[in-house]
């Protein structure tokens, strides 16, 4: 499930018609720059991530859409031992600066980033420590209306601030 599907839809077109725009008329660089400006401003008001891949072909200072040899420069360099590809915007002159590394990958790309490969802390226990609580206090007869079971699908991170909340509210002498 994707957060803002329809969001996501608007901000695909918006980089979609720029490089329609560029391919049909390559002096039309005003008319994509605006359609790039228009969707980082959605991107940044809604707070959603762009692919890595898409904010690398978009300048940062003027938002021209970066296509080689019609609005930027791509260079190989070589530094420090290490190689370098060197986007030059025509526009504005801002260059970007990127590792030729093949084995070089986003921290996007990475396993440890992706949110499957993550599990709350506590997340695969939680049922199991909570229900021999609960089945030992309704076997005493001593659950109260506030336990646990009145709030079935509560957090126990929100019933031990509910806990606490309570008690602050009796006072320091607890009446």
């Amino acid at each position: 499930m994707m957060k803002d599907k329809e969001a996501f839809q608007r901000l695909s077109f918006l980089y979609q018609a720029a490089h329609c725009v560029l391919a049909q008329n390559p002096d039309n660089q005003e008319l994509a720059r605006f359609y790039c400006h228009t969707q980082n401003s959605i991107s940044r008001r809604l707070v959603l991530r762009q692919d890595p891949s898409v904010k690398r072909t978009i300048c940062k200072s003027c938002f021209s859409l970066l296509v080689p040899g019609v609005s930027s420069t791509v260079r190989q360099r070589k530094r420090r031992n290490q190689r370098w590809t060197v986007v030059r915007c025509l526009n504005c002159g801002l260059t970007k600066r990127f590792p030729s590394n093949p084995d070089y990958k986003l921290w996007s790309e990475q396993p440890e980033a992706l949110l499957e490969n993550h599990t709350v802390a506590g997340e695969g226990t939680e049922g199991q420590t909570h229900r021999p609580v609960q089945q030992s206090l309704k076997a005493s007869g001593t659950e109260k209306a506030t336990g646990p079971s009145a709030r079935p699908h509560a957090h126990p991170a929100s019933e031990e601030t509910a806990v606490g909340t309570q008690s602050r509210e009796k006072g320091p002498s607890g009446k």
